[in-house]
């Protein structure tokens, strides 16, 4: 018999994964990490009102004893995940394949750490994780695991032995484990305080819509509001403010004010770390608008030459964090460029949220590099033109030997 810390989230897959580890006669201790998903859902649900979040972890925790589990644990690790995780990779503006904004990927180092750390302190020699041979996040849990502890051994039960969705419905049932999925509603659904994911069922087909009933977090266009919201969101080296809320409040709030105008809905077909393809929706009103506002304000700080190398930098932090390698030394070094750059990413920028899109209306900061008399074509124009006719000749240089080359 093994101590297993079992990252439990209460769904269908590690549920069923909790009751077949403790029918092996296993010592099982769920380990359950608030990320923001029940801040998230509630404020949704009840369009920004306060709720009581800690009512679902708490059933959670209840739900993980009920299936045999010798302890339940639930770590708030929520102004964490926003610190060191959320807020390094909006500074580097991370979106795998320019697109998904990493809420899931970003979250499982997180969950590897929770997973040694509680290791460590219940003495446990195995930590284990719902996910299956084909997905993403085995591989981003395992390798956070192995970088700080590489004597725990890792579980993947449902890798050792596939469990299909139907055959996952059907142990429940038999169990008595109470589960949201049903053949009409099969949906795999992961979601923290950064986006939300949505697969399986319909959406396995790429051609396929999504319907409506997929989505939580943002309107259906026929009920989003007519006129715009505008959103001022202020900077400090790179770190988001709205209205004084910072953080998680922040985040949350976000969440629901772009998401009543639809904002933040993804379809993509993405490469997954294993190399087949796979269709992905997501929802993430809040990453969507603090991204888009966050690169506005660099364009207009940052020099050209910080702005191409960055871009460059940007893509690579994004796939390092999409590939599981979030605690490797190249993922280290590319905050450290990141962070030499963001004192100056300070300013403010406006936002408007209507019928699915945010757009820039506006930005400022007392470090942009823009010049209204040098960029002026109208009264007040301070640019030597005649200065670009050498620039032209000497930048054109190359050219003309070449076709002077040519021509010979």
């Amino acid at each position: 018999m093994s101590r297993i810390v079992l990252a439990y989230s209460g769904g269908l897959d590690t549920s069923v994964l909790l009751k077949k580890l403790v029918l092996e006669g296993n010592d099982v201790i769920a380990m359950t990490a608030n990320l923001g998903e029940s801040d998230a859902s509630t404020a949704l649900a009840t369009g920004g009102a306060s709720g009581d979040p800690a009512i679902e972890l708490q059933q959670v925790r209840e739900k993980a004893l009920a299936l045999g589990a010798t302890d339940a644990i639930v770590i708030d690790a929520r102004e964490r995940f926003v610190a060191q995780y959320v807020t390094p990779a909006l500074r580097a503006n991370a979106k795998y394949q320019g697109v998904y904004p990493l809420s899931a990927a970003l979250s499982r180092p997180l969950i590897g750490a929770l997973l040694v750390e509680t290791a460590h302190a219940r003495g446990a020699d195995t930590v284990a994780h719902g996910c299956t041979g084909k997905g993403n996040d085995q591989v981003r849990i395992e390798l956070a695991v192995r970088a700080l502890d590489s004597r725990l051994k890792a579980r993947a039960p449902l890798r050792e032995q596939p469990l299909s969705r139907p055959d996952a419905i059907a142990f429940a049932r038999a169990h008595g484990i109470a589960v949201k999925h049903t053949a009409e509603n099969p949906y795999s659904i992961d979601a923290n305080l950064w986006g939300r994911s949505i697969e399986a069922g319909i959406l396995e087909d790429p051609w396929n819509a999504p319907p409506e009933d997929a989505y939580a977090w943002t309107a259906a266009p026929e009920v989003r509001p007519r006129e715009a919201d505008e959103i001022v969101v202020t900077f400090a080296g790179g770190v988001p403010a709205i209205s004084g809320r910072t953080g998680t409040e922040m985040i949350t709030a976000l969440n629901v004010l772009a998401g009543k105008h639809g904002v933040g809905r993804i379809d993509m077909v993405e490469d997954r770390v294993i190399g087949m393809k796979s269709r992905e929706v997501y929802e993430a009103p809040a990453a969507v608008t603090l991204l888009l506002a966050h690169q506005a304000l660099e364009r207009l700080v940052l020099t050209r030459d910080e702005l191409r190398f960055k871009a460059l930098c940007d893509q690579r932090y994004a796939e390092l964090t999409y590939d599981g390698l979030w605690m490797s030394p190249l993922r280290a070094a590319l905050d450290a460029f990141a962070v030499s750059s963001a004192s100056r990413v300070t300013g403010d920028v406006r936002v408007h949220v209507h019928q699915g899109v945010a757009t820039v209306a506006g930005v400022r900061s007392a470090f942009a590099l823009y010049e209204a008399s040098l960029a002026t074509y109208g009264h007040g124009d301070a640019f030597d033109h005649h200065a670009a006719d050498g620039f032209i000749r000497l930048h054109g240089l190359p050219l003309d030997l070449v076709a002077r080359t040519a021509n010979a």
